[in-house]
């Protein structure tokens, strides 16, 4: 097999990985950048990123990896953050800010359009099993992208007047490369206005709630070539024109594929910003209940079955930005320990790792709930929050922020046991994002949830690896994305202590009523 050179990119929430993969008889990470940029949250519950800002980290970012690697590149490709709203001009560029996976101002249009009437788990039952029949799911959360549509509509006239195209976060990227207007076969699903039999758009679902299909691009695969760098595009980036851009994927899509758990019943766990647990299955099902569907995938016929936690990784971050001060030795003389000349941490994050390893497995019956931002499943409800439930005057920082971590996990453990309706979760889970980089926070998943975790080699860049496989497929080089499967190994594996095990089942037990039982009072705080 011949050589080749891809550019992917990881598209998140907070930042870009952009990395340079040879591919062959393996994919081969040769050259890495990252770059962050904002998300800026509004008191109303609006959350919007800035166009400029992405592709100031997608140039930068790509300069710095071929400064390290000067390698003809033969392909671009993406794996993005998913069901943001950016409403293009016909220029290509967004008519105003993009507005996050995460925002929720569009309570209003979600009440008038979908939750009213006689209701089936918060949505119009008319309206809902007609969203099924067509699109194997239904739009119920405020989150979702059609909500965020008809909020601009709405209340920005003057912008949705001057709209000629709604793309998600990396078609608006392709839009700047190339000039073309398109949007993947995965990310028209997350739209929820896609005819899963007709892998088309729904006319039919588009006229019943209001959607002008003229704001609709073509669709394509995900290893399908979008068209090719331009000129322009090519000198900010550092590139050679004419370089073919596929289509990509979002990281629902492509985190499974780069972490080898790809094939039919196969379950991964992801931890980054956002976090969530999908198996891998071959066709379509929702169980609206819990807020759960089997989401349309990068390989063809295939879905993943998928719960969303908003914020997993970042509740860590909030930790390291909030909590991990001198108590526990985070700054000496005030310079943290990772900048430290004799420091053998790479990251704060490292050192807290290391911090919760010597705690005890259940945090002394402290609980906390990862809900920063509201939550989507098992529970829609933007007015949940985290809290830490139990404390007691024996509680210091470590047992708090071991708290944080052991709460992700329990909602990770949640996605499993409700999943159980539908179907078997793979007793092997592989774990991916930068929450797999800990050897502790590998060890808590396994001892919560009961099951081996696994993890495969640079799992913080799991969705690079599965943008580099889509373009690889593109390339002729593979052919389809299963054949990764064999070329992305288990390079650790963690089996649950029983012990820990029983303690955590103690906990799990609590922490799932914590919701029910501050449901009201979330709503009095926060709506």
């Amino acid at each position: 097999m011949n050589t080749k050179h891809i550019l992917a990119y990881d598209i998140g929430t907070t930042g870009v990985k952009t990395c340079l993969f040879a591919v062959s008889e393996q994919i081969k990470l040769l050259a890495f950048a990252s770059a962050g940029y904002g998300l800026y949250t509004k008191p109303d519950g609006g959350a919007e990123q800035i166009f400029d800002e992405w592709w100031a980290a997608i140039c930068s970012t790509t300069k710095e990896v071929m400064a390290e690697q000067n390698a003809a590149v033969d392909g671009i490709s993406f794996c993005s953050q998913m069901q943001g709203m950016v409403l293009a001009g016909s220029d290509g560029l967004p008519v105003r800010n993009p507005m996050s996976y995460m925002d929720q101002r569009a309570r209003k249009q979600l009440k008038e359009g979908m939750a009213h009437g006689l209701q089936v788990s918060g949505g119009n039952i008319v309206k809902l099993l007609k969203s099924l029949r067509y699109t194997g799911a239904a739009a119920l959360s405020v989150k979702d992208p059609v909500w965020k549509y008809k909020w601009v509509q709405e209340n920005e006239p003057e912008n949705f007047a001057k709209a000629h195209k709604w793309l998600d976060v990396k078609e608006s990227l392709i839009a700047k490369m190339t000039g073309q207007f398109v949007m993947t076969r995965d990310s028209a699903f997350a739209a929820l206005l896609y005819d899963i039999k007709k892998c088309d758009w729904s006319a039919p679902i588009c006229k019943m709630l209001e959607v002008d299909m003229k704001h609709l691009a073509p669709i394509i695969e995900s290893s399908q070539q979008a068209g090719t760098l331009l000129p322009d595009a090519a000198e900010e980036m550092g590139l050679s024109a004419g370089i073919p851009v596929f289509g990509g994927g979002g990281d629902a899509s492509l985190i499974p594929v780069g972490a080898g758990a790809c094939a039919v019943g196969d379950t991964h766990a992801y931890s980054g910003t956002s976090g969530w647990v999908s198996t891998v299955v071959d066709k379509s099902m929702v169980d609206a209940t819990y807020m759960l569907a089997a989401v349309v995938g990068a390989q063809n016929g295939l879905y993943n079955y998928f719960g969303e936690l908003e914020t997993a990784g970042k509740c860590l971050e909030w930790v390291k930005d909030h909590l991990a001060l001198d108590e526990i030795g985070i700054y000496l003389e005030k310079q943290d320990v990772a900048q430290c000349f004799e420091a053998k941490y790479t990251s704060l994050y490292e050192y807290l790792s290391e911090i919760i390893g010597g705690s005890p497995a259940g945090s002394g019956g402290v609980i906390f709930t990862p809900w920063l931002h509201g939550n989507r499943c098992p529970f829609e409800d933007p007015n949940s929050r985290g809290m830490f439930f139990n404390v007691s005057l024996d509680t210091g920082k470590t047992q708090l922020i071991r708290a944080v971590v052991e709460g992700v996990c329990y909602h990770l453990r949640w996605f499993l046991e409700v999943s159980q309706r539908k179907l078997t979760p793979s007793d092997t889970l592989r774990f991916v994002g930068g929450g797999a980089l800990s050897d502790v926070t590998c060890q808590i998943l396994a001892d919560v949830t009961g099951k081996t975790v696994e993890t495969v080699d640079n799992p913080q860049n799991a969705g690079a690896v599965g943008a580099a496989a889509v373009a690889a497929v593109g390339l002729g080089l593979l052919p389809n994305l299963e054949a990764t499967k064999a070329l992305i190994p288990a390079v650790k594996s963690f089996p649950p202590n029983p012990a820990n095990k029983a303690i955590h089942d103690k906990n799990f037990a609590v922490f799932t009523q914590l919701y029910k039982a501050n449901k009201k009072l979330f709503a009095q705080l926060n709506q």
